[in-house]
């Protein structure tokens, strides 16, 4: 196995809506028909009986996750479940009063304090208070890497040391080496601890890619640090090739899932923007057809108050007859030259 820490500095190295749009030729599969953040087959049932109070479906279904080991599965559902109990907390606060040493219940409340938190302007301030928290939920299952991808966030927001969070990676990949949430934090941790210093979020990103199954969402890290790259609009530039190599991977990557599943909605309209970015329309209409409906957050809520919109908009304008160059508003593009050396990623959303 290629050791992806060798690749991190040596501080780190060891010692939701729906909207409907006009059918241009060429519409996606899935029709007119839009929506944002949609959940899954799994997640829908647990989120409609939260929404009636009730937390036994949610409860079942990390309980799921954690038996079988699906890790990432387990860090997508709990972040939703927390979103969701951010907004209606009654359902949440009835299954903790129930089961207090629940590991499920525990990593959702993880979540949660650090969500809480990250929007105050005293962030790392609050963070350091939320810490029992993500204890509680590391030492509830100790085979879990999920609260220690929670751990790593809580160590980035917080501002915490680099010997600090070397400990914290070491302990996240050991319990799942090549676990998407984990890469993408120690990700955010170097941008935002190397800010200018695009080439060594390439490196991890690439080496972290080459030592990952095929299938395995860290494929997408280097489209993610590119993604980032693209957004900053600042640092020394990253040679065109390496950004078109980072894209390539998670098309390829983008073409093992079926075409409109939610699973890899995210990779793919992340991937949507990098293309675009690099002026690939062919390869942007192609991940856009595989996209169908399924519309994310993340990254069109970094440019509009209205995602979903901003995403028809684009999505109607690139299917559309015609040559076309798409407009500048839709692709916003932060003054980042696509020459032939250097880049940076930003620290990214939380």
């Amino acid at each position: 196995m290629v050791d992806t820490m060798a690749l991190l500095p040596s501080f780190i190295r060891p010692t939701r809506m729906t909207k409907r749009s006009a059918s241009p030729a060429g519409r996606p599969p899935a029709g007119d028909e839009a929506v944002l953040d949609a959940p899954d087959d799994r997640l829908s049932p647990a989120l409609v009986a939260a929404g009636r109070g009730e937390h036994t479906a949610a409860a079942g279904l990390l309980a799921t996750t954690r038996t079988a080991a699906e890790w990432e599965n387990r860090d997508r559902y709990a972040r939703r479940l927390a979103a969701f109990a951010r907004s209606r907390p009654e359902w949440f606060q009835s299954w903790r009063a129930a089961a207090p040493d629940d590991p499920d219940a525990l990593l959702v409340g993880a979540q949660l304090a650090v969500d809480h938190a990250w929007p105050s302007p005293a962030r790392a301030e609050l963070l350091r208070e939320v810490s029992p928290h993500i204890t509680a939920a590391a030492r509830a299952d100790d085979r879990d890497p999920v609260p220690w991808r929670i751990a790593l966030d809580h160590a980035r927001g917080s501002r915490a040391g680099h010997r600090y969070f070397e400990e914290l990676w070491e302990a996240a990949v050991r319990r799942a080496p090549h676990h998407y949430g984990c890469h993408v934090a120690a990700l955010r941790y170097l941008a935002a601890s190397w800010h200018g210093s695009h080439h060594a979020c390439f490196d991890f990103a690439d080496t972290a890619a080459q030592d990952a199954p095929a299938d395995s969402l860290v494929q997408a890290l280097p489209a993610r640090a590119a993604f980032g790259y693209l957004t900053d609009g600042c640092g020394p530039e990253v040679p065109r090739a390496r950004l078109d190599a980072a894209a390539d991977r998670a098309i390829a990557l983008s073409g093992r899932f079926p075409a409109a599943d939610p699973w890899p909605a995210e990779v793919r309209n992340k991937l949507l923007y990098v293309l675009l970015r690099l002026d690939r329309r062919d390869d942007a209409r192609a991940q856009l057809r595989l996209i169908g409906p399924y519309a994310t957050s993340f990254p069109w809520e970094r440019f509009s108050d209205d995602p979903l919109g901003h995403f028809l908009r684009l999505r109607e304008h690139l299917l559309a007859a015609g040559p076309r160059p798409v407009p500048a508003g839709l692709i916003p593009q932060p003054p980042v030259p696509l020459r032939e050396h250097g880049g940076h990623v930003a620290a990214g959303d939380h």
